[in-house]
């Protein structure tokens, strides 16, 4: 469905970081801007970023 253009360390990053910022829903500050951590989250999850597609980028080696 959606070119792969993510690495595996970028891809670790996301969703670690990801989780991290959704963690922060519960435990922590408790602010609702860790639910901005879905994003990275999925886009590591699927290995795809739009963003990425839009410039042309790519982490994923040849």
């Amino acid at each position: 469905m959606f070119k792969t253009n993510i690495g595996s360390i970028d891809r670790i990053l996301r969703i670690v970081a990801g989780l991290v910022l959704i963690a922060l829903v519960f435990v922590g500050p408790k602010t609702p801007w860790g639910w901005i951590g879905v994003v990275p989250l999925l886009t590591g999850l699927m290995s795809s970023c739009p963003i990425y597609s839009i410039f042309g980028i790519s982490s994923r080696g040849r």
